[in-house]
């Protein structure tokens, strides 16, 4: 029997292209200033030999992974590599605090034993929910971090635990997959802003 759907996925998967494309639009001139800032706040860490922890789960963890490797290897110019560090991918690390203790403590623990006063974490969480996350948001300001929270909607319980050194980044839509699609453009727009600060050049130049 012949498939005659390929017109509806055809439709439904354009729909998908002009949603996200309409949110991003919409969200360019809410987002950019608290972007560029955050971008500044990462260059003064790097630049005192400070690092960026990353943090996340699920795609979000894959987020804070390729954030980490664009910063430590290179984005779209040439430059020394940069002190970042993904906590999402050392399993051995991972599984025996989970194992030992407990999930919630699995980016904590990592942050208590390797952040510094004034190194920064970034913390992405879709919901702003993920107890592991609010974890490591609390061990690293009490460690005198500065935190950039990548959240969706309202930023959930992540929201209300910053404070005034810390920088909010919401994509304020309901879609996981949306909210997901806009992170992925903001963490680019913070390695190139990283990048124009420190060596200049680019392709917007």
């Amino acid at each position: 029997m012949a498939y005659n759907g390929t017109m509806n996925l055809i439709t439904r998967i354009g729909g998908h292209f002009q949603e996200s494309a309409q949110i991003k639009l919409a969200l360019a001139d809410q987002l950019a200033a608290p972007v560029a800032l955050a971008a500044e706040r990462m260059v003064q860490c790097l630049i005192s030999d400070g690092k960026i922890l990353a943090c996340g789960n699920g795609g979000s963890a894959a987020d804070a992974q390729h954030f980490a490797a664009e910063l430590l290897n290179r984005f779209e110019v040439e430059r020394p590599p940069l002190a970042a560090l993904a906590l999402t991918t050392d399993s051995s690390t991972l599984t025996s605090i989970a194992n030992d203790y407990q999930f919630d403590q699995i980016f904590s623990k990592q942050v208590q034993a390797l952040g510094r006063p004034h190194d920064v974490l970034l913390a992405i969480s879709t919901s702003g929910q993920s107890t592991n996350v609010l974890e490591a948001v609390k061990a690293a300001q009490e460690r005198e971090m500065a935190v950039i929270a990548l959240t969706g909607k309202g930023g959930g319980k992540l929201a209300e635990l910053l404070t005034g050194n810390d920088i909010h980044l919401s994509v304020p839509v309901s879609s996981t997959a949306r909210v997901q699609e806009v992170h992925i453009l903001v963490l680019h727009c913070l390695c190139d802003a990283i990048d124009s600060i420190l060596v200049g050049g680019g392709q917007n130049e």
